[in-house]
């Protein structure tokens, strides 16, 4: 498998992967997320694409994408209390429906993760919705582990 930084040539497929994260999205949280949209538009991905603090990463298999991996480079010093690092964000993780199990999430995870290595990052962050039991475990197996928790009260 072949993972490499995503190109222009590969918005048709990022699209068609947004959608099903989309999906997944949208019967979990009805109230949150419409149905049959994308987290990014056409020319939100060619200007994503090409910024540097923004790499987004594809896994290829029999020549398409099977999965890819939005991340953000970040040093955030939210305050004077805390120390400043360099974390890679994933912003939005993908591995194609019909590749799922297969391993692609665990070679791209990997992959990134020794991308983080050479930028300097001190760790690896990302958001994951509750409900989406499957990225959970999947995230769970990587390694990662809670940092912190965002509570909701509906009003």
């Amino acid at each position: 498998m072949e993972i490499r930084r995503a190109t222009e040539r590969d918005i048709k497929d990022i699209l068609r992967l947004l959608s099903q994260v989309l999906e997944i999205h949208a019967r979990i949280r009805p109230d949150i997320f419409i149905p049959g949209t994308t987290k990014y538009t056409q020319s939100q991905l060619r200007e994503i694409l090409s910024d540097d603090n923004r790499p987004v990463f594809v896994a290829l298999k029999d020549g398409g994408v099977a999965g890819y991996a939005f991340c953000v480079i970040q040093n955030p010093a939210f305050s004077t209390t805390m120390k400043p690092q360099t974390i890679l964000y994933i912003d939005d993780f993908c591995v194609d429906e019909t590749c799922r199990g297969e391993g692609v999430g665990k070679e791209l995870f990997a992959f990134v993760k020794q991308k983080a290595k050479e930028l300097g990052c001190k760790e690896i962050t990302l958001a994951v919705w509750e409900g989406n039991r499957s990225a959970r475990a999947f995230y769970d197996k990587m390694g990662m582990t809670p940092k912190e928790t965002i509570m909701e009260l509906k009003i």
